[in-house]
């Protein structure tokens, strides 16, 4: 019995534990390096707003994105009306942007609207470079000029920092606040000041023209960000991380939006782990093959949730075996340990949020959170096209 128990024991305690060393170590990293000068260079951007059914909120983000601190002439703002069924170009066209409308009932989804996008782009030939921009976003002024920073120093792939626009609509957008700024501010920082890529997080990214015809796009997935960030890894490139501009998006206070919204996201998620798994786990073990293999821990990494929840078990684990079998507290002071480590990333990723000491009052609400993501995982969705979210307008 005690013999079964260490396996079960072992079994809980290397994946939880070499998780939350991950999530350590990225925490340790986050410190925030300088700021780069600007770059003198006028490069053109041509920013693109895939849109579906995005009339009531089109109009905010196109009067956002004019307003950006760049020359006038050196940018285009070019909305991808997908399959629109309402009033979302003619609302971008009066707010001043350009539109490309798109109608192939055959094909939906955002991965599809970008590549009729990028195809558009690449025949006008007037751009250097692309910035995706969701259709429900308010970006900071700086946005065109921290990615022009990053791209005349070298960078070819830029993200920018993706933060929440209503954090303080629910204590669900607050706790997403603070996941979001966990998941892109803390990881993303480690991973510039270690040189690997931080990824594309499907909203204020940037490519070079270059780039781009070097490694196509055709990440047409649930998670389409993900998919195309892996596949510029596996291509021998990273991207950059640029933390002082932010791209701030509308995220779902109701529970019922909130659903649909995570099942896509983890059900995408599961399948690229599949797919790209193991070409990531050959490519980690070639020369230079660090990016590769951060893109594969993170691909694995489960969602925070998961790994409290494996704490627990192996936390209850330990103290039964401890109890009825006389097992050493070895593995309880591991279980300790792996719940600190898990702690500490989540205070930084608070502390980094700014959202204050009502953000720590919700974070009391996270083993509701763990039980509704549990419910979830029991119902997965198999869409594979673009289920546009509720708006909190709607």
């Amino acid at each position: 019995m005690t013999t079964t128990l260490q396996v079960v024991l072992a079994l809980l305690a290397l994946p939880t534990t070499a998780a939350c060393l991950y999530l350590l170590v990225m925490t340790l990293w986050s410190r925030r390096g300088r700021v780069p000068p600007p770059s003198g260079r006028r490069l053109r951007f041509d920013v693109l707003v895939p849109a579906h059914d995005e009339a009531l909120v089109i109009e905010r983000t196109v009067t956002s994105l004019l307003a950006m601190a760049w020359p006038r002439d050196c940018f285009r703002v070019v909305v991808i009306a997908d399959n629109c069924t309402d009033a979302t170009a003619q609302r971008a066209r009066a707010a001043g942007a350009e539109v490309l409308e798109r109608h192939n009932p055959g094909q939906r989804g955002k991965g599809y609207a970008l590549a009729f996008a990028f195809q558009a782009s690449e025949s006008r030939g007037w751009s250097d470079a692309l910035v995706v921009v969701d259709a429900d976003t308010v970006v900071s002024g700086n946005l065109l000029g921290a990615m022009a920073t990053r791209l005349a120093a070298g960078a070819q792939a830029v993200q920018a920092h993706y933060g929440v626009l209503n954090p303080d609509s629910s204590w669900r957008t607050r706790l997403m606040t603070i996941a979001l700024a966990a998941f892109h501010t803390v990881r993303s920082t480690s991973r510039e000041r270690l040189g690997l890529s931080c990824g594309i997080r499907g909203n204020g990214w940037c490519i070079t023209r270059e780039l781009l015809a070097a490694v196509p796009y055709a990440a047409f997935s649930l998670t389409e960000d993900l998919e195309y960030g892996i596949d510029l890894g596996l291509a021998g490139y990273r991207v950059h991380y640029a933390g002082e501009a932010l791209v701030a998006a509308e995220m779902v206070s109701g529970e019922a939006a909130a659903r649909s919204q995570r099942q896509r996201w983890e059900g995408g998620r599961l399948a690229l782990v599949r797919s790209r798994a193991l070409p990531l786990l050959k490519a980690s073990s070639r020369p230079g093959g660090g990016v590769c293999l951060d893109l594969l821990l993170d691909l694995l990494l489960p969602p925070l949730s998961w790994l409290a929840l494996g704490i627990v078990a192996l936390s209850v684990a330990a103290g039964l075996g401890a109890w009825t079998t006389g097992l050493p507290e070895g593995w309880l002071w591991l279980a300790a340990a792996c719940g600190a480590s898990l702690l500490i990333h989540v205070l930084r990723g608070w502390q980094l949020s700014g959202i204050g000491v009502i953000g720590l009052v919700d974070l009391a609400r996270a083993p509701l959170f763990v039980v509704w993501k549990l419910l979830l995982s029991r119902r997965p969705r198999s869409a594979t096209e673009w289920i546009r979210t509720r708006r909190e307008q709607e």
